[in-house]
């Protein structure tokens, strides 16, 4: 389950369908995964159930080593913390760009 949102991309694509920054062409995806997220309570269910085209499901390093990410479409990632069977500080991103 979705506990928490860490941007406002994400809380947009959630609560509204849209995201001024998020390309439209994600719009749909994005949302989808969420929405698989929000019905999961382990990450293994995220693999089951994420299965649209590869989601590269995998923990992040150095600064970001409490999170984990899957893949909306490369650059843009869910970022997310997962405690207790709940998804925290959910964030749509490109963590990548520098």
């Amino acid at each position: 389950m979705i506990d928490s949102f860490g941007n406002k991309i994400a809380k947009d694509i959630w609560d509204k369908n849209s995201s001024k920054s998020l390309p439209k062409e994600l719009w749909l995806r994005a949302k989808a995964l969420l929405t698989i997220m929000h019905s999961s309570d382990c990450l293994n269910n995220l693999k089951i159930k994420g299965q649209p085209p590869n989601i590269r499901l995998h923990k992040l390093k150095g600064n970001k080593k409490q999170y984990w990410s899957l893949t909306v479409n490369l650059p843009w990632c869910i970022t997310f913390q997962f405690k207790q069977t709940k998804f925290i500080n959910v964030k749509i991103e490109n963590y990548h760009k520098g």
